[in-house]
């Protein structure tokens, strides 16, 4: 008989991507960089085939305390830097004027599904959704981890399924010592699906003020032909109800700004709206710039900063 244990608080206190602990969990690909004013992090990190450095967001998005001071912190960085390159939280509170009077590039990258939880309670779930949820919780047993550094050996194995299937590389595809950090971030929330004992799939988000955020999400073969992720999502749609505001889903794969594909699928399914999230680039060496972009040739010409261009080209999400 499958069973659901999904009680306890959670801990939201300077938590989630804005925590230096989450920064940290990047040091291999780079230097973590705190911006004074806005209270976030980037990443300071060497550009291929060159002696110079660029700075970026942590993955997925950037996060910060103070959208409204987060141009100081930009016009403060060093030239040093070639140029600096984040994607917007969805509930960033800034607006896009504002954006674009501190980047030199504010691109629409994608829209990020989000659920209302006080709009709605319970949430809407698409019917296909409840039915594949319901068969999920019916053969499994559901539970949020008091101590996910538990399964952090769990955790490894299901993720290094997803890297090796979709050739995940660089900062998407992360080592075992940053899932380690990762893991360790207040505000981090992971729920288990188990099949007599043996855990089948992996659910993490993270918790910062009023919004859970759908981080990273793993299933074996076993639980992909149990719905385990359908029952994951079910079950933290029904434990953050009463806590958060609102949850943060994510947008398509990869980089793709497709209008439809299986995650979008998903995802949707458990929706009540969505919001955009933005590339937003800022030269800050424009000699440097110019003569990296030089050697980049064509492509996106959205994409941002051009001399990087391609180095997802052999990874998915």
């Amino acid at each position: 008989m499958a069973t659901t244990s999904l009680h306890g608080p959670a801990d939201t206190a300077d938590a989630g991507y804005r925590h230096p602990q989450y920064a940290e969990a990047f040091s291999e690909f780079g230097s973590p960089v705190f911006l004074p004013h806005c209270r976030g992090w980037v990443l300071r990190r060497r550009v291929p085939g060159s002696d110079r450095d660029d700075a970026t967001g942590c993955y997925p998005i950037f996060a910060c305390e103070r959208w409204d001071v987060l141009c100081e912190d930009v016009q403060s960085l060093s030239s040093d830097l070639v140029s600096l390159t984040i994607v917007t939280d969805p509930f960033a509170t800034i607006g896009l004027d504002s954006l674009r009077s501190c980047f030199d590039t504010v691109v629409p990258f994608k829209e990020h599904f989000i659920v209302d939880l006080r709009q709605h309670a319970p949430a809407p779930v698409s019917r296909h959704h409840r039915r594949y949820a319901a068969r999920a919780l019916r053969v499994l047993d559901i539970e949020r981890c008091e101590t996910p550094l538990a399964f952090l050996d769990d955790w490894v194995a299901l993720f290094g399924v997803l890297v090796r299937k979709h050739r995940l590389a660089g900062m998407r595809a992360f080592s075992r010592d940053s899932f380690a950090r990762q893991l360790a971030v207040p505000g981090m929330v992971m729920f288990r699906a188990s099949h007599e004992r043996v855990t089948v799939g992996l659910h993490l988000w993270y918790v910062q003020d009023d919004v859970a955020y759908a981080h990273l999400g793993a299933t074996s073969t076993e639980g992909r032909a149990m719905m385990a992720s359908y029952g994951l999502y079910a079950a933290a749609i029904d434990w953050f109800t009463p806590r958060t505001h609102w949850l943060s889903l994510g947008g398509a794969a990869g980089t793709s700004r497709a209008d439809e594909d299986g995650l979008t699928f998903f995802k949707r399914g458990w929706s009540t709206g969505s919001r955009p999230v933005y590339v937003c680039g800022r030269v800050l060496d424009a000699a440097a710039y110019a003569k990296l972009a030089a050697t980049a040739g064509g492509g996106e010409d959205y994409y941002f900063p051009s001399y990087r261009r391609g180095e997802f080209d052999q990874a998915g999400e």
